[in-house]
């Protein structure tokens, strides 16, 4: 494990022992932070409200006392706590946050706000640090395939990002500012009122900073400064008992500080939707929805002012959508959606503005055959104008063997053809430190224009593999879990297995000489991911709430262990400089996976000082990047391995006079910085810029 262990144990044993200490000795008291409610309530995992301890899904609820103590700004920040939930930066670090379920990869897993989702994945990852989540609800993480209701993209999971709904009559809201390493600031205003049928809230955050550098060999920085903007209008409308309308709008822009070169993104969308409850059983639901996405990149070389890269990108989607939901007895309740998505993409990258449009239509049945049995079955399909036509079925179930104890079960399956960013992309992060990602179907020009310009250090891949086919994927997902509460114990254990079929995945094709590599897509073509998560959450002390998590993972390509059982495959090892037949333990699976990963967070309220702690740790064990000895595996030989680590974040925060709360804290307290091992020999590349100190000063009105 690549920390200090001996600070390790002194930070964890202290705070265990300061917040024991001081729960000792104040009044008996029952602390609402985190503490398992059985009214907590989900919508994600069925498109309807349900109780989120009788689902038969694995589900995480972050809710947002959660958010609030832990002093997060950004959405990817929250989702590295949890259990089974990676960030990964598939086009290098810089390139922008995304999130590994299950060991899937980002590419499967479907964000959405508010129930619709959103798009921009112009250079591999939807990079969820671009959400601010200052005024969000909860934050909803279906995992596995959830193809069945959300189509092809939600191969992997689903993220659900749900804003606060306004509920006083009084204008009420908070004002908010932090200021952290880095010279990161971070301001935010919310305000919202609940007048009779109508109500209102409007949410505005700006973010900036001055970047930091992982490579002290070059003049730039992995991530330049940049500042951004989000505001976010909502209005609710009741014009009856039996008519609800929501309607929203929400518009973000950044823009790096990288002149004379220039680098910014925007999102925008609109959201109006209809609730009819045209009878105490029938629920109608009208959606319309729209967002647009769009960067504009213009790389200019400093010493001729010319123009070595213009890139832009603009993505529309507009997407109309009805719900029936029909309820026959108490537990019953049917679910029929329709919708078109119509969706174009112009991108200076691609060669053509591409288009297309597709049209799906969902069912599912939500019942109870036994009292003690709920059973979910369901299916989607989708009809594509540029592929196949595909139906996404799955089946779900959870039985209460007793009062304490729930087994629960669902199998579902999806399909997936290759995206125009796998086949076309030509990109190259001018903001990010100049890293490069290349569609299939253009990564052999790219990679010879790259070494025409001696911008190669090495290839990673044989030159032969460059521009062959990429095909349609199609995966089986199966989870298995186990519930148990028992008192102030409650335990979760879901085992899972994905298994794909053409598997499209992201690997290095080569590094460059400013130290950041490039980046392509390959077919696997028969991949699984499996493994065990395991979740422990105690409430038993006060004011003390604990939480445990950890996930056993293992992702194969299963013709690779094939062809290594076949002994087909060899090594050189470098110890002897021999080459040596490769052993089937000495495969280690697929790139960018850990074999463990571990969480403990412990939120403490301490009503005396009318303040609360929380310290979190994320431990990764070790994982490689890419294979570096020709055998195309990765393998015990290869030297692309990041050693294991830990993060540590602490926050602690005070309230003053009812309406004042001053909040402090670290994130990465032990400071771990970490080597890239892809770095030449020449220079060093680090995984982390190092520790992060936080205070924060909010105002509640």
């Amino acid at each position: 494990m690549s920390l200090n262990k001996n600070k390790f144990f002194f930070f964890f044993s202290f705070f265990t022992l300061l917040i024991l200490n001081i729960q000792a000795q104040e009044e008996e008291q029952k602390d609402s932070i985190l503490t398992q409610d059985l009214n907590e309530v989900v919508v994600t995992a069925t498109r309807t409200v349900r109780q989120l301890s009788s689902l038969p899904l694995p589900v995480t609820l972050i809710p947002q006392s959660q958010l609030e103590q832990t002093g997060v700004t950004r959405l990817n920040e929250i989702l590295a706590e949890q259990t089974g939930i990676i960030m990964t930066a598939d086009a290098t670090v810089g390139g922008g946050e995304g999130v590994q379920i299950q060991g899937i990869a980002s590419d499967y897993v479907l964000v959405l706000i508010d129930g619709v989702p959103v798009v921009g994945r112009s250079s591999g990852n939807l990079d969820l640090s671009r959400f601010a989540i200052g005024n969000i609800k909860q934050i909803e993480v279906v995992k596995g395939p959830s193809s069945s209701l959300f189509g092809s993209e939600a191969l992997g999971g689903v993220i659900n990002i749900i804003t606060e709904k306004p509920s006083s009559e009084k204008i009420s809201g908070q004002l908010s500012h932090q200021i952290s390493t880095f010279n990161n600031h971070n301001s935010n205003l919310s305000f919202n009122q609940r007048k009779k049928k109508f109500g209102y809230s409007l949410f505005v955050d700006r973010l900036s900073t001055d970047g930091f550098d992982l490579t002290s060999s070059d003049n730039s920085q992995t991530v330049n400064a940049f500042s951004n903007y989000t505001v976010n209008g909502r209005l609710f409308f009741e014009p009856s008992k039996k008519i609800s309308v929501f309607a929203s709008g929400r518009y973000f822009y950044q823009d790096f500080d990288i002149a004379p070169s220039t680098s910014t993104e925007q999102d925008a969308n609109a959201l109006i939707r209809i609730d009819h409850n045209a009878s105490p059983k029938t629920n109608l639901q009208y959606e319309l929805y729209y967002t647009n996405y769009i960067t504009d990149e213009e790389a200019i070389d400093l010493n001729t002012d010319t123009i070595l890269l213009a890139n832009d990108f603009n993505q529309k989607l507009f997407r109309p959508e009805v719900r029936l939901n029909q309820k026959f007895g108490a537990h019953n309740l049917l679910t029929i959606g329709v919708g078109l998505n119509f969706e174009t993409l112009e991108r200076t990258l691609f060669a053509d503005n591409v288009s297309f449009e597709s049209q799906y239509g969902y069912i599912q049945y939500d019942f109870k055959p036994l009292s003690k049995l709920n059973v979910i079955l369901g299916g989607r399909f989708d009809n594509h104008s540029e592929y196949n036509s595909q139906l996404s079925p799955k089946l779900s179930a959870r039985y209460q063997l007793s009062p304490d104890v729930a087994i629960k079960g669902s199998v579902g399956s999806g399909f997936k053809a290759p995206d125009f960013r796998q086949l076309y992309l030509d990109f190259t992060n001018a903001s990010g430190g100049g890293y490069s990602v290349f569609g299939k179907e253009v990564e052999l020009a790219g990679i010879q224009r790259l070494q025409e310009n001696n911008e190669i250090a090495n290839l990673a891949v044989d030159t032969s593999e460059l521009g062959e086919r990429l095909n349609a994927e199609s995966s089986v997902g199966y989870n298995f879990g186990l519930q148990l509460k028992k008192g102030s114990f409650t335990t979760d254990l879901n085992v899972f297995r994905n298994a794909f079929k053409n598997l499209i995945d992201t690997r290095i094709l080569a590094a460059k000489t400013n130290g950041q590599n490039v980046f392509g897509y390959i077919n696997r073509e028969s991949v699984y991911t499996q493994g065990i998560e395991a979740e422990l959450k105690y409430n038993g002390f006060k004011s003390l709430n604990l939480i445990g998590g950890y996930q056993l993972l293992f992702a194969y390509d299963k013709n690779k262990q094939d062809e290594i059982e076949n002994g087909e495959v060899f090594a050189r090892d470098p110890a002897t400089l021999e080459t040596v037949r490769l052993e089937s333990n000495q495969y280690f699976g697929l790139e960018n996976r850990s074999r463990h990963t571990f969480n403990f967070k412990a939120f403490y309220k301490i009503p005396a000082w009318n303040a609360n702690a929380n310290l979190r740790v994320i431990y990764r064990s070790k994982f490689g990047l890419t294979d570096r000895n020709g055998n195309t595996i990765l393998d015990d030989f290869d030297n692309s391995f990041v050693k294991g680590y830990a993060l540590m974040n602490f926050s602690f925060g005070k309230t003053f006079f009812k309406h004042y709360q001053l909040q402090f804290g670290a994130n990465n307290l032990l400071n771990f910085k970490g080597s890239n091992p892809l770095a030449s020999q020449d220079s060093e590349v680090l995984i982390n810029p190092g520790i992060q100190l936080f205070t924060r000063l909010n105002i509640q009105f």
